[in-house]
Formats: C-alpha cells, structure tokens, sequence
C-alpha cells in the first residue's frame, strides 16, 4: 500500500474514518469525500497525508469535481471506495416512493457516479480499483425493516459484479466488500430513526472492517466478507430447499407477531 492514492468516500467517521487513518499508517495517500468539513478536517489531522474533498456523493457533478480534485492533489489514483452509504427503519409494507429513491440516491447512484468519475483516469492509466462496500443485508433479508437499504445493497451487488466484467479486460478490478452490523452511528443516523449499531451486542469495530477492505486493497480480489463464516452462511441460503423455512430461522430477524 506503500505510496498508493486511495480516494474514500464518507470518510469523516465510522468505516470511512477507520480505513483513512489505518491507510495512512500504511504508507498510502488518502483523499477524504464527505460533507462534513470540521469532521473530515480531524480525520486529515490523524492522517500523514491527505487531502479534505468536501462534497455530496449524491450529485455528480460534486462526485466529478471531487476526482478532479484528487488528481490535482496527488497526480493519481490507485483505488476509489465506495463507502457513504445511509440506511433506513420502515417495514417493506409501509415503504414510499421518498424511501426507495433516497435508498438508491445514496446507497447506489452515489457508488456508480464514483466509478464513472475515476474510470476515464483509470482507462489512461491502464488500470485501477473500486472497491464498493455493501452489507450482508445485500446478500440476505436479514431484518424487515431495513429492507429498501436490502433492497439498494442487492442492487449495487448487481451493478458491481456486471461492472467487473465489463472492465476485467482493461485491468480494472471492481471488489465488494460486504460488513455485518458495525458499531457505528449508521443505525441512530437511518431514515425514520433506529436503533444504534453501537448497542448491537457483538457489533464489529469501524476498525476490523477497515482491515478487511485494506486487504482487499493489498491483495486483490473480487468479493470479501467483514467476518469468518458469512460466506457459508449466504451460500447456505441461497442453497437452501425452501427459502421460506430458512427465513424462519437465527440469524435471520423475524418480527414478533
């Protein structure tokens, strides 16, 4: 990682903030995406260095201006994470039109317009890395009520894996990584309120999946799971012969009735 670029996005706390700073200790140049200036700036000062890109992943031209701005800063870049992301509390059933489209703004829009700012760069220099963190809530119903973020990690899945094939050939590698609940605000900051990730008992550290994703960065591959044991437990699922048994089933949240 030594010397790398890496751009991250949602990077003034959680994830974002823990992959910036363990990053830096290895030697790599960060640029930090996020709205919050006073937070991204107390990230910076943790990191050797870095480069404060204050912007709304979910407007375009904002994702544009901000790889322009990496570039400007550090002549390149290796790798471009996707990680801002925002969930949300509301049952399927009682789902809006505002919920869904606020779900695929920021959980799906805000990643493609990511790799479609840094691919041109990536293409004249012959190669590059995306990395888009999802959720194990991509891979499976794990709880109702977070089903639109489900539903919005379910489709960024989809979107990566079609956007590595279409750029294998020219050496851009685009990987997902895929956390449990992670003690983060992400919880107490979701649409309609929530529960706090904070208090999830056995919630994984911002800095265990920072760890994971910079080894995705070091070795490259395709797909990655925060935790031992997740991959089997999605296989299971999917190879399950009745989904609905399964869904009756730890870990899957089922709702009192």
């Amino acid at each position: 990682m030594q010397g790398k670029v890496i751009v991250i996005t949602g990077a003034s706390a959680g994830i974002g903030a823990a992959l910036a700073q363990l990053c830096s200790q290895r030697g790599a140049k960060v640029a930090l995406i996020a709205r919050r200036v006073a937070e991204l700036t107390q990230v910076a000062a943790s990191c050797a260095e870095a480069e404060v890109i204050v912007a709304d992943v979910t407007v375009r031209a904002e994702v544009e201006a901000a790889a322009a701005a990496a570039i400007a800063r550090f002549s390149s870049i290796d790798v471009w994470v996707n990680n801002a992301g925002r969930g949300i509390s509301r049952k399927p059933s009682e789902l809006t039109d505002d919920d869904l489209d606020e779900m695929m703004k920021v959980n799906v829009k805000s990643a493609m317009y990511g790799l479609q700012a840094v691919l041109p760069h990536f293409r004249a220099r012959g190669g590059g890395h995306v990395i888009n963190v999802s959720s194990m809530l991509g891979r499976m119903p794990l709880a109702g009520i977070r089903a639109a973020y489900s539903a919005s990690k379910h489709a960024l899945n989809a979107l990566s894996a079609n956007l590595r094939m279409e750029l294998a050939p020219e050496n851009i590698l685009v990987s997902v990584v895929s956390p449990g609940v992670v003690a983060t605000d992400f919880g107490a900051n979701a649409m309609h309120g929530g529960l706090d990730s904070r208090a999830f008992p056995g919630a994984q550290s911002a800095a265990e999946v920072a760890a994971v994703i910079a080894d995705v960065i070091d070795h490259r591959r395709a797909d990655a799971y925060t935790r031992p044991g997740f991959r089997e437990v999605v296989a299971g699922y999917y190879a399950a012969p009745d989904m609905a048994a399964a869904e009756q089933q730890p870990p899957f949240f089922v709702a009192p009735r």
